[in-house]
């Protein structure tokens, strides 16, 4: 019998949406991993974590008071695509334990994972059910460049390219979601949200 939540994951490459979505999910009363801020927090709070990012990149990678050095991260990792791999290799079973803790103390018919790296992280497959958030390129840089001001077009693009295709993301989706100003949002995330439910009031009658 189920009685935990279904789990669903929602991604969507930068610009798509995704953050939107889960506002409005949240507002009807579902619960929200946000994944890419817990990683952040786990980062400074994680002792097994710590001391493992420590011994891989240097204890230059922390400042006295226990606080990420940005900085030096920025300059030894970020820009260095073994370095960043390797470095989410460290972060993602990490931010996979909190997950299943935060999980487990929840009720209702089902919880939302959000995750820039649903797919490339693996988490994706302890979901039930992946939405995948998509718009088409133009309107993703243009939101982007009105929400982020410090960042330039070229900076954006390089962004984008870094992130897993589109297309590949749609390919692995159960559910889209249209978030391109030709489909309202609201009716696409309503609908999905009574199909949930009544998948998971199905799953505690099987």
């Amino acid at each position: 019998m189920q009685n935990k939540p279904l789990q669903i994951g929602i991604t969507g490459g930068i610009g798509t949406g995704k953050s939107l979505v889960c506002k409005i999910i949240a507002a009807l009363g579902i619960a929200i991993y946000d994944a890419d801020s817990h990683a952040k927090a786990i980062m400074t709070t994680d002792g097994i974590l710590i001391e493992q990012i420590k011994e891989e990149f240097g204890s230059l990678s922390y400042n006295e008071k226990g606080e990420l050095n940005r900085a030096y991260l920025a300059e030894k990792v970020f820009t260095n695509e073994e370095r960043l791999k390797r470095l989410n290799e460290l972060v993602h079973p990490r931010v996979g334990i909190h997950y299943r803790q935060w999980y487990l103390s929840q009720k209702g018919p089902y919880v939302m994972r959000e995750a820039a790296l649903l797919f490339e992280s693996g988490a994706y497959a302890t979901c039930d059910k992946v939405i995948v958030v998509t718009a088409p390129l133009s309107l993703r840089i243009k939101r982007v460049l009105q929400r982020d001001t410090h960042r330039s077009q070229k900076q954006i693009e390089e962004i984008i390219s870094k992130q897993l295709p589109e297309e590949n993301k749609i390919g692995r989706a159960d559910e889209l979601i249209h978030n391109d100003e030709n489909h309202f949002l609201i009716p696409q995330v309503l609908h999905l949200h009574q199909k949930f439910i009544q998948l998971f009031q199905s799953t505690i009658h099987e």
